[in-house]
């Protein structure tokens, strides 16, 4: 692992805090301990000098001494039967010992009761105290370490969940160069600062491959648009020069330099995504599409309202254009009728139905794909983009045989 990593650096501490956690555990154990012993013994301390000097004096505890202690609580074992079931019950514990010269001292709890165990030179006494019962804080220091601990994992393993979303980052940034978009790996609803920092960049991926569509779909676009008036240019400079033909020629010009306009603008929309909006009535829009497309008047039905539309005028153009190039070489008899219902622009020619939904034509030459012809697809996918800018939707439907396009006015 790369020492300079912040993974690196997150798990190595999180090893020293475990260690710290680990050696504050068992010094607190010892201590603990140690204070036990000396609360322990101190308090036995007297009782103990008590039964080495009853045994010293006398050579062995007697009854008389047992009843001596029964005004202190305690109670003296004296027959070795009852001694033997307490210290040799599976169940009997060893809070403290201790060992000086030939002499063993244990204090023993066994259920509720705890017993002061001696033994000197292979004589054993045994005392209960009946005063006290020890309550031992160790069960509670491990409960807290535990919960320490465990926090603390918990705490190491949700940092490094955090945490993933930068790795996956460093490796897909590195595939940017070449032109490899993909950030699917980045979703995620956290709002973690890393993870706002992934999505983030997953939309700048995003914003780079419709840079790099807007570039493509610019050059094809010039590829296929161009063509027409292209051939029709090639073949008015071999056919005889009159006057009549070079007003044609000159039309193809005119043609030409407009669609290179409209490119530029197609190229700016997709790329920057911001219009300028002024208000312009439909008429004058309408026109101006079938200026570009050089359409005659027969070829277009008009029953609309002038309606007052606040959008950009080159762009709007262009989408309108779209929608009357498609009607017009998708339909039966060569013919679009357009007409208004309230702020919405209408299209309708007669027709098939659309094979797919209208959405899969908003993807780049969809339709090339499935009948090698780019037009349509890649119209609907500019139509798509400028009334998205233009605060306009597209929708579809199918009735009586026709196909209908309307432009819908979204409300703000």
């Amino acid at each position: 692992m790369n020492r300079q990593s912040l993974f690196f650096t997150v798990t190595v501490t999180f090893i020293i805090s475990l260690i710290l956690v680990v050696v504050s555990f068992i010094i607190i154990m010892i201590g603990n301990q140690k204070r036990l012993e000396h609360h322990l013994f101190e308090r036995y301390q007297p009782l103990t000098k008590m039964v080495y000097r009853q045994h010293y004096k006398f050579g062995k505890l007697n009854e008389d001494f047992k009843k001596s202690l029964e005004p202190f609580n305690y109670d003296l074992f004296l027959k070795k039967n009852r001694i033997d079931a307490i210290t040799y019950n599976i169940n009997t514990k060893v809070l403290v010992e201790r060992k000086f010269r030939a002499t063993v001292m244990r204090v023993l709890q066994l259920n509720d009761r705890q017993f002061l165990y001696l033994n000197r030179k292979g004589k054993t006494f045994l005392v209960e105290d009946k005063n006290e019962f020890t309550q031992n804080s160790s069960i509670y220091i491990i409960s807290v370490f535990a919960i320490i601990l465990i926090t603390l994992i918990l705490s190491f393993l949700v940092t490094l969940r955090k945490l993933m979303p930068l790795k996956i980052l460093k490796d897909k940034v590195s595939t940017l160069g070449d032109e490899n978009f993909d950030f699917e790996c980045c979703n995620t609803d956290r709002k973690d600062e890393v993870s706002l920092l992934a999505l983030e960049f997953k939309k700048s991926a995003k914003k780079l491959k419709e840079l790099k569509e807007a570039r493509n779909i610019f050059i094809r676009n010039i590829m296929h648009e161009l063509k027409t008036p292209i051939t029709k240019g090639k073949f008015l400079t071999e056919i005889e020069r009159n006057k009549e033909n070079d007003e044609k020629l000159k039309e193809v010009f005119n043609r030409l330099e407009l669609l290179i306009n409209e490119f530029a603008s197609i190229e700016e929309l997709i790329s920057s995504k911001n219009v300028d909006k002024k208000i312009y009535f439909l008429n004058d829009i309408l026109d101006n599409a079938k200026d570009i497309l050089m359409l005659e008047e027969e070829d277009i039905e008009e029953k609309h309202d002038n309606l007052k539309l606040e959008v950009n005028f080159k762009l709007f153009s262009i989408a309108l254009k779209n929608l009357l190039d498609n009607a017009i070489k998708y339909s039966n008899d060569r013919k679009v009728l357009v007409r208004t219902e309230g702020e919405n622009i209408i299209f309708e020619n007669s027709g098939k139905a659309l094979e797919y939904d209208l959405e899969n034509y908003y993807e780049p030459f969809f339709a090339n794909e499935q009948n090698s012809s780019n037009s349509f697809g890649l119209g609907l996918y500019i139509v798509h983009n400028i009334l998205k800018a233009n605060d306009y939707s597209l929708e579809y439907k199918y009735e009586d045989e026709k196909n209908i396009f309307i432009c819908k006015k979204e409300e703000k």
